[in-house]
């Protein structure tokens, strides 16, 4: 590939893999989707264990079986910013390596691979994108049984390139481009590969219709619950001095309330929490009423507007 191309994707990652698996179980408050998710990509790697399960339960082949192993292995995940789409789909992979004792490999794609607007560029760049995906879930692929390993491929910011064809202002690029995503959608489901796609998106309704329908899932993320901020709160606090009563008191004003929205899970690990200690740092320890002010202070990240296209 030239200079002028832009790459297709990031570097690949293989689970299982130890920061991946820590990450993973760093998750809070999704363990809902979590399993949902996994739930999903196993039997793509193990489409057998449906008939197991069949047998096992009913005592025959349910002709169930038929429109669920038809089902395109898409899963979309949607919800606002800072809510754990992202790091769900970044190390779900290490789950489902370790569960089904295989490896897989995280392809994650590239921004770049929208291409400049050029006509071809981006339907070209997808087509490379899916084959060569495909090309390596199909070498292993078994042709019983569970397959020797499995790909995930990662759209983050999936609206860039599956925006709805419906949109007014699209370009004809753009279009192709979405056509190129579901012909290799369709690819993957159609050839049975160990191979799935998982989309990231802040706006579920500027996805093309046609893509969501080829959906195996839609997850829907939602800002974390007051139990969810609590267990966050406790583990990162308790430690440093903090009573069960002040950390009920940070629950609160990260929550929702009159004119304001609640913390999301990044709001609380990556913005409060590290925000406290830089306060403090290199003079003083963290204190109660100075962690109050700041979380009062600290503006939780706005609303992402989802809204269908004109």
């Amino acid at each position: 590939m030239n200079d002028a191309t832009p790459e297709i994707f990031e570097p690949s990652q293989e689970f299982p893999d130890p920061d991946a698996q820590r990450r993973l179980a760093g998750l809070i408050g999704i363990e809902s989707h979590r399993e949902r998710l996994e739930k999903g990509l196993r039997l793509i790697l193990d489409p057998q264990a449906i008939e197991a399960w069949s047998e096992r339960h009913h005592q025959r082949r349910l002709a169930a079986i038929d429109h669920f192993r038809n089902r395109p292995p898409l899963f979309i995940l949607a919800g606002d910013v800072g809510v754990g789409k992202t790091a769900l789909a970044e190390t779900i992979g290490d789950a489902v390596a370790r569960a089904e004792k295989i490896g897989v490999t995280l392809f994650r794609l590239s921004l770049a691979s929208r291409g400049t607007g050029l006509q071809g560029q981006t339907t070209t760049l997808l087509g490379s994108a899916f084959t060569q995906v495909g090309d390596q879930a199909a070498r292993a692929k078994s042709r019983q049984g569970k397959a020797r390993a499995g790909c995930i491929l990662l759209i983050d910011e999936a609206d860039a390139l599956a925006q709805s064809r419906e949109a007014t202002q699209m370009h004809h690029e753009d279009r192709a481009g979405v056509n190129a995503l579901i012909r290799g959608i369709n690819d993957f489901a159609v050839r049975q590969l160990p191979a799935a796609v998982i989309m990231c998106t802040n706006r579920l309704t500027a996805i093309d219709p046609a893509v969501r329908r080829r959906a195996a899932d839609i997850i829907l993320f939602e800002r974390p619950t007051e139990q969810h901020r609590r267990h966050i709160l406790d583990a990162a606090l308790i430690d440093a001095g903090f009573s069960a009563a002040q950390i009920a008191k940070l629950v609160a004003v990260t929550g929702e309330g009159k004119n304001r929205l609640g913390f999301t899970f990044s709001d609380l690990t990556q913005r409060l929490v590290p925000n406290l200690i830089l306060d403090a740092y290199p003079n003083q320890p963290l204190r109660f009423e100075r962690a109050l002010e700041i979380a009062v202070e600290l503006a939780p990240t706005p609303a992402f507007r989802d809204e269908a296209p004109t």
